[in-house]
């Protein structure tokens, strides 16, 4: 039987990482309208928060799934 408390992490983890992704691709079209329009600085700075999330997102995912083989599947 699973553990109430490991399925909420698993859960957690997921959501975490939708919400990240979200976020870079927020930034990623703020840098693609603050380009388009001509502000450099801005499209750039956006650019760089963009890639910091999506790879902080990547190390995350990669830490579940070493997590979950680890721990290994369950009879559900």
């Amino acid at each position: 039987m699973r553990d109430a408390s490991a399925a909420g992490i698993e859960r957690a983890t997921a959501n975490r990482g939708r919400i990240m992704l979200s976020w870079v691709v927020t930034f990623l079209v703020i840098a693609l309208i603050a380009g388009v329009l001509g502000f450099g600085g801005i499209a750039g700075v956006s650019v760089e928060i963009a890639k910091a999330i999506f790879f902080i997102a990547v190390i995350l995912f990669l830490i579940s799934a070493v997590v979950g083989l680890v721990r290994g599947r369950s009879n559900v």
